[in-house]
């Protein structure tokens, strides 16, 4: 999860290091970047211990809108974190180029073990690290692309998928050959899962739907980001994305004959008419294809890929654009920008925190003030951290493992 320029091309990080402390810290770190991971990890925190959304009021409001962006931003930061592994702004080739991918695939396997290991604590959290190792493996042979072609297969992926997401669900749930796939996997026996059906179709982080988010991060990491107008262009594609997502989703549950009603009987939730944005509508309980009008969270939707992909972009954006322009935010959003640094470290560490303090299923009145005190004492000891080392605890093992790649001619 890091992006030091010690892992960056010479030149990387001489353009780095002349971008000044504007937009770079003494270590060549973008803050910008650190900063959107940081609020990434945050927004999971709330919405695996914030209040329930079903209370209302601004702090429902806002807990509600964590849910599934924050992952999705996360995601696309690991598009980005992807493409300065393998080198940025130009990437690399020959013998450095295969080096890097290496390093990157044994990254993948690192995540995709975490991510089992963390799963099997049983907590009530979906973890997606293991869908982030198999979509780093899936996404790597892309990144020699320009960032116009990364753009175009992120949105015929945001497109394409989900309706194949959707048809495979739905044979998923008519038939028995499920049954028998999940019997002879390998993995599913390891790991006590569905195993590569639940990775790759049914389970909360699909990989072929949340592909399209790491290929929209890589895209925008194959930009020059320090080109004037680049990064506002890039908050107003993500307003666009916004709007088209959200809005799409809304104008077709209302213009459709009967969606909203049969969305509504379909699912476990209440009612559809805020499932063009909340995922109160819960989930289907039988096959619906209605349901792909919905643009709530988690719904695997083309509108939600697109209103997710777009907040995303929204996010990363105005976080470059305010540590660029604003000495004073840079230091008061340090706290948020130091557990960005350590993004691996903070988001496992807060999973192993839950199951090891038993608040599971924390009551409503305590919700809060839980989830302040994970929020406070994550920023405190990543700062404290940070004063000292380069990288976070789990950061410092995943570049350890990657070591051998360097044998690689």
């Amino acid at each position: 999860m890091t992006h030091d320029v010690a892992e960056a091309t010479p030149a990387e990080a001489t353009s780095a290091a002349r971008a000044g402390p504007s937009r770079t810290s003494s270590t060549g770190r973008l803050i910008g970047l650190d900063l959107a991971r940081g609020l990434a990890v945050l927004g999971m925190y709330t919405a695996h211990l914030g209040p329930d959304p079903s209370g209302g009021g601004p702090l429902g409001w806002v807990t509600e809108v964590t849910r599934g962006r924050f992952p999705a931003l996360f995601a696309l930061l690991a598009g980005f974190t992807l493409i300065i592994l393998t080198g940025r702004p130009q990437p690399r080739t020959g013998r450095a180029g295969r080096q890097a991918m290496g390093r990157v695939l044994i990254r993948s396997a690192v995540l995709i073990a975490l991510g089992y290991a963390l799963a099997s604590l049983d907590t009530p959290i979906d973890v997606i690290l293991a869908a982030y190792g198999v979509i780093f493996a899936l996404a790597l042979p892309l990144y020699r692309l320009r960032a116009s072609t990364l753009a175009v297969i992120a949105a015929a992926g945001a497109l394409v998928m989900p309706p194949v997401v959707f048809l495979l669900q739905t044979a998923v749930e008519g038939g028995s050959w499920a049954d028998t796939v999940i019997a002879g996997d390998p993995l599913a026996r390891v790991t006590g899962s569905d195993g590569i059906l639940e990775l790759f179709i049914t389970g909360e982080y699909p990989v072929l739907t949340w592909l399209p988010f790491v290929i929209a991060g890589m895209a925008v990491a194959r930009l020059d980001l320090t080109r004037p107008g680049i990064r506002a262009k890039l908050a107003v594609l993500g307003g666009a994305l916004l709007v088209l997502g959200y809005g799409g989703s809304w104008l077709a549950l209302h213009l459709v004959p009967g969606a909203l009603a049969t969305v509504s009987a379909t699912t476990d939730g209440g009612s559809a008419s805020s499932a063009w944005w909340s995922d109160a509508v819960g989930d289907p309980t039988t096959s619906n294809p209605d349901w792909m009008l919905v643009a709530a969270p988690h719904s695997q939707t083309t509108w939600s890929i697109l209103g997710s992909t777009g907040f995303a972009l929204v996010i990363l954006a105005v976080c470059l654009i305010a540590t660029d322009r604003s000495a004073r935010l840079r230091w008061f959003a340090t706290p948020v920008t130091a557990v960005g640094s350590l993004a691996l470290t903070a988001y496992v560490g807060h999973i192993v925190a839950i199951k090891a303090l038993g608040i599971d299923d924390l009551p409503t009145s305590a919700a809060l003030a839980v989830l302040i005190c994970f929020a406070s004492v994550a920023m405190l000891l990543a700062l404290a951290w940070t004063r000292v080392f380069r990288r976070g605890p789990l950061e410092y093992m995943v570049h350890a493992a990657t070591t051998p790649a360097r044998l690689l001619n």
